[in-house]
């Protein structure tokens, strides 16, 4: 095949989206960004069958495990018989590529350093066996990743929102293509297809640099900002809207994993209409591992694996987990950038305690309360 753009295999994409992936040829590296809502991860996948089209191995890596079963599911309705593509996480990779025996340092991830004298001593010995790579949420994983694929990938094509970092190894954009070399190709993607006009404006109170994104036209209820006297009655409340929008897929996003476990008790417990799902990163399979997540009904999960995802309606269960963090603090002003931008068409930030906490303070006509 040649190195001319892939045509558009499936027209479930917006003018934008398919100008972006016109706008990305078969070879070199490429970082694609754009504000949550943008379809970054839809065009992950897309961008993934594309390169596959060429013959050579391809994988679609994210950092979070949770992801991956998203990309994975995505890629299974994309899928174009005889080009074969995997969704994986880059552990797994790094895993695959250099053996169990990868070298780890002490914070628990991987000695880049010594992993880049292994790629760089390999290069050209196996170049018809090297990926295209296609990383999504790639503001997860640390630059020393990207050098380190550079070498060992025959391209790589990374989806990123800086604005999104909420691990404490992670990436900028500029860092992202500074570590994929000088030629690194750039585009932006805009446009918000997921929140509510309502759901952006909350978010974008809590977003910290980058470009304003665009608000989105399609209108919906106001945010709510409920106050719960324990976690029973935040339980109950997540059954109720479960029973009222029966179709609904509905996200409750925790910051601890005690709260998580106590949710998870007490909807078992309520008789929904479908088994509530609880993702835990410390499984190793079984039902805290592996998730339904197109299935209507509750889907219970930490903040750090919400990245990518997104729900119809989405409860921030425990928000006076954060009672005493610095309001301004760009981390957490991130977290709640994201887990706000999961809601589809409703949201409720839910919180125990005396008070609001204080990065709840001050949302004025953005949220009801109750």
């Amino acid at each position: 095949m040649t190195t001319a753009n892939a045509p558009v295999l499936h027209s479930d994409l917006t003018p934008a989206q398919r100008d972006c992936l016109d706008a990305l040829p078969l070879t070199g590296n490429h970082l694609v960004s754009g504000p949550p809502g943008s379809g970054k991860s839809v065009l992950a996948a897309h961008r993934a069958v594309h390169l596959a089209l060429t013959g050579r191995p391809t994988l679609l890596l994210s950092r979070s495990n949770l992801l991956r079963q998203l990309l994975r599911d995505t890629l299974g309705g994309l899928a174009v018989p005889g080009t074969p593509v995997e969704a994986s996480t880059a552990h797994l990779w790094v895993y695959r590529r250099f053996g169990r025996e990868a070298p780890r340092t002490e914070d628990g991830w991987f000695d880049w350093t010594a992993l880049i004298r292994r790629a760089a001593g390999a290069v050209g010995e196996t170049d018809t066996a090297a990926p295209h790579l296609v990383v999504d949420e790639g503001q997860d994983l640390p630059p020393g990743f990207y050098r380190l694929v550079r070498l060992a990938a025959a391209s790589v094509t990374v989806f990123a929102d800086e604005c999104q970092r909420l691990t404490e190894t992670n990436s900028t954009l500029t860092e992202i293509a500074g570590a994929l070399g000088r030629s690194t190709g750039r585009v932006e993607i805009v446009g918000n297809h997921r929140n509510t006009r309502e759901i952006a404006t909350l978010a974008e109170h809590f977003r910290t640099g980058g470009i304003r994104p665009g608000i989105p036209f399609r209108s919906g209820a106001l945010p709510e900002l409920r106050h719960y006297s324990t976690t029973r009655d935040v339980a109950d409340d997540i059954a109720r809207l479960a029973a009222h929008n029966p179709r609904d897929r509905v996200g409750v996003i925790v910051n601890s994993a005690r709260t998580a476990t106590d949710l998870m008790r007490r909807l078992e417990r309520a008789g929904l209409a479908r088994e509530p799902q609880l993702y835990s990163s410390a499984a190793s399979s079984g039902r805290y591992r592996d998730l339904d997540l197109a299935r209507p009904g509750v889907v219970i999960v930490h903040r750090a694996s919400a990245k990518g995802l997104d729900f119809d309606t989405v409860v921030i269960a425990d928000a006076e987990a954060d009672s005493g963090a610095d309001p301004t603090a760009a981390t957490l002003r991130m977290a709640y950038y994201v887990m706000i931008t999961r809601a589809r068409e409703r949201l409720v930030v839910a919180w125990q305690g005396n008070r609001p906490p204080r990065h709840l303070e001050g949302l004025g006509g953005l949220v009801r309360t109750g």
